[in-house]
Formats: C-alpha cells, sequence, structure tokens
C-alpha cells in the first residue's frame, strides 16, 4: 500500500505544524518553501526527518502529491498553484487538514476587525470551565494542537485567506464580527467576493450550529438577506432590539438563548469603546452557548487584559499617553482607534496601502488629530489625503524617527497613537515587529 502524498508549501508555523501532523497520520510529507525557512522551524523538520527545501519549488516533487496544504499568504493567482489545481490535486489550508483529525467542539472567529480580540477574549472567557486550545492566526498552529494536545474544545482564528481553502470545515460556532474592505488585492478588488469568501465560516453549517454575527454590519445582514445559511442565527447589536442574541439594554449587555438570559453591565468590562462591547457580546454568546457559568462570564470580562499592538497603552511619559495599535493594519481598524481618542492625538500612519479609502477617517481627523507622521517607504497618497487637514504633517521610514518627532510635537494631555491603516512589510517584518520596535522607541525617550 502507497502512502497518501502530502506536499506543505510554506514553511512557517501553519505549515510545519501540518507537516508534523501529516507524519504522524502516515503522510509521505514534503515541505517546500519559495522563502527561507526560520531556523527553529527547520530544527524541527530535521529532528522529525521530514524533506524539505527552501528558496525554491521542485515542481516534480510537487506536482505528484494526493494532497496539497498551501500557507494562507500565498495567493491562488499563483502558477504553482494553478498548476497543482489544472492537475486536479486537492489544495486546502491548514484548518481543513487538521479539522478532518479532531472531533472538538470548534468555535471559529472571523471577521476584518476585532477577531484576534474576540477570539483570545472567548477563549478567556472558556479555560476558566472547558479544556481549550486557541489556535489559527494566533499561538501554536491548530495542526500542532491536534496532535500533541488534543483538546476537545478550540477557539480558532481564522483569516479570509484560510477560508478560501477549506471543503468540509465547519465549526459548531461560527462568529463573525464585522466586514469592512480589507485585502481586496487577493479578491480582484471585488469587495463582494471578500464577503463571500468571510462568509465560508458558515457554508457547511447545519441548524445544530450556530452562527454569532455584528448585526449593525450592513454587509453580512445585506449578504445574509440574499444568501441565508443553515446555522442557528445569533446577531448581537449595540441599537437594535435581540430577541435571541446579544443586544444593549440601557448600560448593560443582555444575551438571550432560548429564553435563558444573562445581564452584565458594560461600565465593568475591561477594555474600552464601542467595537469592544461588541467583541464582548460575542465572546459572551459563546460563553452562554458552552454552558460557562454566568458569574465566571462577568468576572472574566472584568479582568481581561487586552491583546498586545491592539490599543496597548505602552507607557505615560510628560503626561503623554503613547499608544501602540500596530495590529490595525486596514482603515477600520484606525476607525475604532481613532473614534476612542479622547484627548489631542500625534497619529503615526503608513505602510503598503491595500487600495485604502481614507475618507471615513476625515471627520476623526479634523476633530482629534493635531500632527500626522507617515511612516512608510510611500506616502505621497498620505500626504495627498491629510495634508491640508493637520498643521503638522511629516514623513519618515524609521520607527526611532518618528516617535522622537512625535515626542517634540505632542504636549501635556494629548496622545501618541501608533495606529498605520496599513501593512508592515515596506519597512518591518510584520506588525508585531513595527509594535516592538515602537514600544522600544517611546521606553527609549
Amino acid at each position: 500500500m502507497t502512502k497518501h502524498r502530502l506536499v506543505v508549501l510554506g514553511g512557517g508555523e501553519s505549515g510545519v505544524g501540518a507537516a508534523l501532523l501529516g507524519q504522524k497520520k502516515g503522510y509521505d510529507v514534503f515541505v517546500s518553501d519559495k522563502g527561507k525557512i526560520k531556523d527553529n522551524y527547520k530544527e524541527v523538520l530535521i529532528h522529525n526527518e521530514i524533506e524539505w527545501e527552501e528558496e525554491q519549488h521542485t515542481e516534480s516533487k510537487i506536482l505528484n502529491a494526493d494532497i496539497v496544504m498551501k500557507s494562507p499568504g500565498i495567493p491562488d493567482k499563483a502558477p504553482l498553484v494553478k498548476q497543482i489545481r489544472d492537475k486536479g490535486v486537492l489544495v486546502v489550508s491548514e484548518i481543513e487538514f487538521a479539522s478532518k483529525f479532531t472531533t472538538a467542539t470548534i468555535v471559529g472567529i472571523t471577521g476584518s476587525n476585532g477577531k484576534t480580540t474576540t477570539a483570545t477574549l472567548t477563549h478567556h472567557l472558556l479555560k476558566q470551565e472547558l479544556e481549550v486550545g486557541l489556535a489559527g492566526n494566533i499561538g501554536d498552529s491548530f495542526a500542532k494542537q491536534v496532535l500533541e494536545k488534543n483538546h476537545p474544545n478550540y477557539v480558532l482564528e481564522i483569516s479570509s485567506f484560510q477560508l478560501d481553502d477549506i471543503i468540509g470545515f465547519k465549526p459548531k460556532i461560527a462568529v463573525l464580527t464585522n466586514i469592512t474592505p480589507d485585502h481586496l488585492d487577493r479578491y480582484d478588488y471585488q469587495f463582494e467576493n471578500y464577503i463571500i469568501s468571510k462568509f465560508r465560516i458558515a457554508e457547511n453549517q447545519t441548524k445544530e450550529d450556530y452562527l454569532i454575527y455584528d448585526a449593525d454590519d450592513e454587509a453580512i445582514v445585506n449578504h445574509l438577506k440574499k444568501h441565508p445559511v443553515q446555522s442557528t442565527l445569533l446577531p448581537f447589536s449595540l441599537v437594535k432590539t435581540i430577541e435571541n442574541g446579544a443586544c444593549l439594554d440601557k448600560e448593560n449587555i443582555k444575551i438571550t438563548i432560548d429564553n435563558n438570559q444573562i445581564i452584565m453591565p458594560t461600565a465593568k468590562l475591561a477594555l474600552e469603546g464601542k467595537h469592544n462591547i461588541k467583541n464582548a457580546m460575542a465572546a459572551s454568546t459563546v460563553a452562554h452557548l458552552l454552558k460557562i457559568r454566568k458569574q465566571t462570564i462577568r468576572e472574566s470580562l472584568e479582568n481581561f487584559q487586552g491583546v498586545e499592538h491592539r490599543l496597548e497603552h505602552v507607557v505615560k511619559i510628560n503626561k503623554v499617553q503613547y499608544i501602540n495599535d500596530s495590529k490595525a493594519t486596514n482603515v477600520n481598524a484606525t476607525y475604532y482607534a481613532l473614534e476612542s481618542m479622547d484627548a489631542p492625538t500625534v497619529w503615526i500612519v503608513g505602510g503598503v496601502d491595500k487600495g485604502n479609502n481614507y475618507e471615513e477617517l476625515f471627520s476623526f481627523v479634523n476633530e482629534k488629530v493635531k500632527a500626522v507622521i507617515c511612516l512608510g517607504v510611500d506616502n505621497e497618497k498620505l500626504i495627498d489625503t491629510f495634508g491640508n487637514m493637520v498643521d503638522v504633517i511629516v514623513e519618515t521610514q524609521y520607527m526611532s524617527e518618528a516617535v522622537k518627532i512625535a515626542y517634540k510635537i505632542a504636549e501635556a494631555g494629548d496622545n501618541v497613537l501608533l495606529s498605520p491603516a496599513c501593512a508592515s512589510f515596506d519597512l518591518f517584518e510584520n506588525y508585531e515587529d513595527r509594535g516592538r520596535q515602537f514600544k522600544n522607541a517611546v521606553r527609549n525617550l
């Protein structure tokens, strides 16, 4: 009996996790990365005697695959992926591959913004009473956890790229935090294609499964009208009255599921801002469905610390608050950040623009932003857009310099906010690297 051949494209966290799981399940495994594989991942592959290559794709070793797991970073348009598909070989994402080897209850969380906070918060609420793993775009890969931990429950943060390559993946509970234009460069600049991609999280669900979603989000509501799903719907809203789901009742979050109700004051939430009330609604609805005690949910919401690089208060220097929101890689995320600013703000913005439309930020910029510091290789669009709106606009390509300029401009009582609204790859390794450089530069002032 010949072994099935699993080819893994991309030797990062998800790729190496899938390779290990595949090997354990009896596949003949080959890992191929067009770039360099990081040393820590190389060591794992060598230690487990898994064949690999880097800085090339050897077609003869790839096109003979029975199944290909591709990294979410590789677009479908890549010639190699086209070749693989033309041969009729199955291409899947890591969450699709790993889900075949677990019977766990899966909570899948997607959305343009808020998914990391919601996933981390949901995990925080559940882990008090359940054995639960946190994976997907966070921490150790899902495949690796299925192999090593075999948790009975998982909270997965899932990107649209990962959903593009699912076939049978079906979370018991799906959460859709919101949908705003993002990554349109991967979706032929069609917002509709991106919406369809996000909704794939529910495509295999039945009425025994649940879809929790933002009922204030037009893109979601309109899509559901035109393309109903099988799932039991549990919406959340800040403005509507919701019979089954979550809504605001004066200053309280009210969650109702089959007449079973839980009420929590918003004043006690650890995280600030309207968008975090929504994140709390989504996470609490999941916890309520999975029978976490009401008292535990309330306490967990009060002591949750938040996520690094997401509106993270770094330090106050000379009465100026420095805030790291490096995780804001699109305009909508920066919208939430500027919305929550309650003082004059020096705003550090820029990077790789994914076809951004900055219009929704104009009212906040006019009202709250006193200076704009453009931090990117190409800042022309930012200068054209915001040049006339603020008194001071500067450009730089170094984080240390951006922070020094901000320090000079900011006065007592101001905020300095890094909320780039762009991807980080022009000057930094990733948004974490960008955020850490910001924090280091601030601490070195």
